[in-house]
């Protein structure tokens, strides 16, 4: 297979293109290896793939439509796993055009190189954000999703949304993934893990949102890679029992799915600190604060749907996934 990967530096992105490798296929990756964080540990995980057989670097933005149009047309990708986007919720409320350019903008350039390309199926990233105010746990994909409390969520829904017109329209295979709260070695430093081992280590205080009276769906990244490759080489299949008298946000009469995937175990966040305190042999000094903006008090997903059509079922307790963690963060900054 010829993939495309778009966000190829990232935590996932780059995570998957090892795995692809490792099975044999083409992987083609862009990034714009902007400075959201630190560049440097981007640059470290493309060298992971330096060097290895078919995969081929490309320093772009999805932004600019020309170039990214003249990419598929000279590659014909057979499948494309989209995961270049703004990320964070926070960074959303003070940063609005940059979720605007590369998630609305961005995601209709990469919908058009598909349509254009003959794409066999588009998968994308969504995210547990976009379930906004739903209280109703754990959350379902079959749910309505009208009230996203962050401009984030709101784009990432607007891209279900935009494949779902391309797969009516174009017959597009498209797979939306909303992917809940993922860690693991690599990971984002703007994300809670990574905050909290840095601070326990430095002996500063760590920002814990509504006194920690937070639940999250933990999911280790080496199960959502598991998820994703099921999911890309299952294109997503019209559903003939759809019905636009009780429609079905999940499915459709097109060829368009969307999956939760997630642990399916959620966890306090006060659990959370405490493995990672034992992991790390040192106790958390905690700065208690109210709730964020933008922010949900829990997350949880119904994975039933994936595993019913892929077999997916995440394995990774939290336990050993931030032992994982640990590991990794010791062994990348040299603390011994």
């Amino acid at each position: 297979m010829k993939i495309l990967i778009t966000g190829a530096a990232g935590f996932i992105g780059s995570t998957l293109a090892l795995r692809m490798l490792e099975r044999g296929d083409t992987v083609h990756g862009v990034d714009n290896m902007n400075d959201y964080y630190d560049v440097r540990l981007k640059e470290a995980r493309l060298k992971r793939m330096s060097g290895r057989p078919g995969f081929n670097f490309h320093k772009m933005d999805i932004v600019e439509r020309k170039e990214m149009a003249e990419l598929f047309k000279k590659q014909k990708f057979d499948a494309v796993m989209h995961l270049a986007a703004q990320a964070g919720v926070r960074y959303s409320i003070t940063n609005p055009e940059a979720y605007v350019d590369a998630n609305l903008v961005g995601f209709g350039n990469i919908l058009e190189g598909c349509r254009h390309g003959g794409v066999k199926h588009l998968v994308f990233a969504s995210s547990s954000s976009v379930y906004g105010a739903n209280t109703r746990l754990p959350f379902s994909e079959h749910d309505n999703i009208d009230h996203p409390v962050s401009l984030y969520a709101a784009t990432k829904k607007a891209n279900e949304l935009m494949a779902h017109s391309y797969a009516h329209l174009y017959k597009l295979p498209c797979t939306g993934l909303r992917f809940f709260t993922v860690y693991g070695p690599w990971g984002r430093p703007d994300m809670a893990l990574f905050k909290f081992t840095k601070g326990i280590l430095e002996g500063v205080p760590i920002p814990v949102f509504n006194r920690g009276k937070m639940i999250r769906d933990f999911t280790y990244i080496d199960d959502i890679i598991e998820g994703v490759v099921r999911t890309i080489d299952r294109p997503a299949q019209p559903n003939p029992a759809w019905s636009g008298d009780a429609p079905d946000p999940a499915t459709s009469y097109a060829p368009y799915r969307v999956y939760n995937i997630g642990n399916n175990q959620p966890v306090e966040l006060m659990r959370y600190i405490e493995v990672l305190e034992q992991a790390l042999g040192k106790k958390a000094k905690l700065d208690l604060l109210p709730m964020q903006d933008g922010d949900v008090p829990a997350t949880y997903a119904n994975t039933e749907n994936l595993e019913k059509d892929t077999g997916f079922r995440p394995r990774t307790t939290v336990e050993h996934g931030i032992a994982r963690f640990v590991e990794w963060y010791k062994a990348y900054h040299g603390h011994v």
